[in-house]
């Protein structure tokens, strides 16, 4: 049978990330290293970089219009429903004032029958 210790971690060295640095000490850190590829010094633009960039600050910037083309939709609708609910209260308006209008009439015409008849 084997025995299993818990609790107890092989000792492995740890490294420390960008995030977690080992150490937030600038004289215990490792030094940084430049890269082989890359002359020291140079301070050469990458092209496909500045490209990405300009895509990404336009996705940005389409992203931040976003809500101000949802609230321009959202009042274009609110102002369509405004003119339709106007119209509908006109409408009803007006079929109300006709008849109205028509019962006037009837009245109208039996005083006159009445007394066309006496």
């Amino acid at each position: 049978m084997t025995a299993i210790t818990w609790g107890a971690t092989p000792n492995l060295t740890r490294t420390g990330t960008i995030d977690r640095p080992l150490t937030h000490d600038p004289q215990k850190q490792a030094p940084m290293t430049t890269s082989a590829h890359e002359p020291s010094g140079s301070a050469t633009p990458d092209v496909s970089i500045s490209g990405a960039n300009r895509s990404r600050q336009n996705r940005t910037r389409e992203m931040q219009l976003i809500p101000e083309a949802l609230a321009r939709a959202h009042m274009h609708d609110r102002l369509r429903e405004a003119d339709a609910e106007r119209q509908a209260v006109r409408l009803v308006a007006a079929r109300r004032m006709q008849r109205r209008a028509e019962r006037v009439s009837m009245r109208a015409r039996r005083a006159l029958a009445m007394a066309v008849m006496h």
